[in-house]
């Protein structure tokens, strides 16, 4: 079969490697497609695993069922979650799966971008979700992100009729905007230094937008009523935007550390303020099972319309392209690779 082999952002190569084979209780999938995901060109923290195959928003049809499967058949449409908790240890009972440590420890055999995957015996007891006729192939690719967005929102716990900060808008600002709009956000204002992601931003339910080295406090306040924002969600890993959020925090608001920062940054924080203030800082890594249900009932019944932030669909022997294009940012929203193509 072939794979798309990430060696770095710029060497993406389309490899055969054999099919995997399956055993008891694991379920070979054909992929249908899978979204290209912005840590998938995070290179501080991809090219130390090169060469590796990477994709992990996939969906695709069972085309093998391991013995003693009998949850699922073959021809079954499904989305695959690629990291898995075990629902059992202290982390999960409380709540916080994303720290699990079997979560950082499972995946599926190769990664999404490729023509056939292996879903191993523990993902498939928790983390194979069918996916309704509703729901395409395409759509299927944002069960993930949509997944984590829902999570990060959801711990922040902003009430009906906020004012949600979102600084960054790629595609995890977008589906934040996006989020915010259908659970009821009172006021969205997003930032970014590129004017075709500010414009996004506004397709996509946002009702203010800055160019992030412009004064945002300052701004913010202005359509505001005088005051800063509510919730306020760091979706770049630029070190500006943190400071900057740090400065656009209601009192009683909560900070969302959303994306990580290159190796080694320090945030520093103006501790009396936030103590004084009563505000909260949190942050949200990943998706729950919970969270990915919630997000394909969203994508669903149409509450996030996902369809709408595809831009591009390339087949397997464009990977490289898809890669250029998330990399660069600014001529596409969403990128989905479809590895029968």
């Amino acid at each position: 079969m072939r794979v798309g082999v990430y060696y770095s952002n710029s060497d993406v190569r389309v490899e055969t490697r054999p099919k995997p084979a399956i055993g008891p209780g694991e379920l070979l999938v054909k992929v249908m497609a899978s979204g290209v995901c912005g840590s998938d060109v995070m290179e501080w923290y991809r090219k130390k695993k090169a060469p590796i195959v990477l994709g992990h928003e996939i969906s695709g049809d069972i085309v093998e069922v391991g013995a003693g499967v009998s949850a699922y058949k073959r021809g079954d449409r499904v989305f695959v979650s690629h990291h898995v908790p075990c629902n059992t240890c202290k982390y999960c009972l409380a709540g916080n799966h994303t720290v699990c440590n079997t979560l950082h420890t499972t995946n599926f055999d190769p990664g999404g971008f490729s023509e056939y995957l292996r879903v191993p015996k523990i993902n498939v007891d928790r983390g194979v979700f069918l996916l309704p006729d509703e729901v395409s192939y395409a759509q299927g690719t944002f069960i993930e992100p949509l997944a984590c967005v829902l999570r990060a929102q959801r711990k922040a716990a902003a009430p009906i009729g906020s004012t949600v900060l979102v600084l960054g808008a790629g595609i995890s600002g977008l589906l934040h905007i996006a989020l915010a709009k259908a659970l009821g956000a009172g006021r969205i204002i997003a930032t970014d230094i590129s004017e075709a992601r500010l414009a996004h931003a506004l397709n996509f339910g946002a009702d203010h937008v800055f160019d992030a080295r412009q004064d945002v406090p300052a701004l913010l306040r202005q359509v505001n009523d005088g005051k800063a924002a509510d919730l306020v969600l760091v979706c770049t890993g630029a070190l500006s935007a943190f400071m900057q959020g740090i400065l656009c925090v209601e009192r009683g608001a909560t900070f969302v550390v959303f994306a990580p920062t290159d190796p080694g940054i320090t945030l520093p924080v103006p501790v009396n303020d936030f103590w004084r203030n009563g505000i909260t800082i949190t942050h949200a890594y990943g998706a729950g099972p919970l969270d990915i249900e919630q997000a394909l009932t969203l994508i669903r019944f149409k509450r996030v319309l996902v369809d709408r932030m595809i831009t591009h669909q390339l087949g397997l022997s464009q990977i490289q392209k898809a890669f250029d294009l998330v990399a660069g940012a600014d001529q596409s929203i969403k990128v989905i690779i479809e590895p029968q193509k």
